[in-house]
């Protein structure tokens, strides 16, 4: 569960994207990247398309569900994966992730308490033999666009 050196570059991408959510109250401005073969094949970010959807969430509805290039994939999210979601006709990203296919997951933060009590995503994730990589050094820059939040 170590970092590549691409990894760096795609969260960097990935907090760009964060800068160009909407902002909200009630939600957090995410950004995500999924690179395969070195190679950016989509993005999203939280607000992008609706005011519900998620930034990976919008990310995997650009590419079709069965597209070879999702298992060797890696997607890349400024925040941990959902694990559980306001909107209940709505996956958690960490579901469609696993359903995806995509077998490595880089976070720069864990989600914290604001609005779930215990966001598991990375476990989850990493129960189901996905590789998670937590680029912490990124945390402060990821968290940047979300600071009106109380990030407790």
């Amino acid at each position: 569960m170590t970092a590549d050196r691409n990894d760096i570059q795609f969260m960097r991408r990935a907090i760009e994207l964060a800068r160009l959510c909407p902002p909200s109250s009630t939600a957090f401005s995410v950004g995500a990247v999924i690179v395969a073969d070195g190679v950016e094949i989509s993005t999203g970010y939280s607000r992008e398309t609706d005011v519900k959807v998620h930034a990976e969430e919008s990310a995997l509805d650009k590419l079709d569900a069965d597209d070879p290039r999702l298992a060797r994939a890696t997607i890349y999210s400024t925040l941990e994966p959902c694990s559980q979601r306001a909107t209940a006709t709505r996956l958690p990203c960490t579901d469609r992730i696993l359903r995806a296919g995509i077998a490595r997951v880089v976070i720069a933060w864990r989600e914290p308490t604001t609005f779930v009590p215990n966001c598991v995503g990375v476990e989850q994730l990493r129960q189901h033999g996905v590789e998670v990589v937590e680029l912490r050094e990124l945390a402060e820059e990821a968290m940047s666009m979300n600071r009106h939040l109380d990030l407790s």
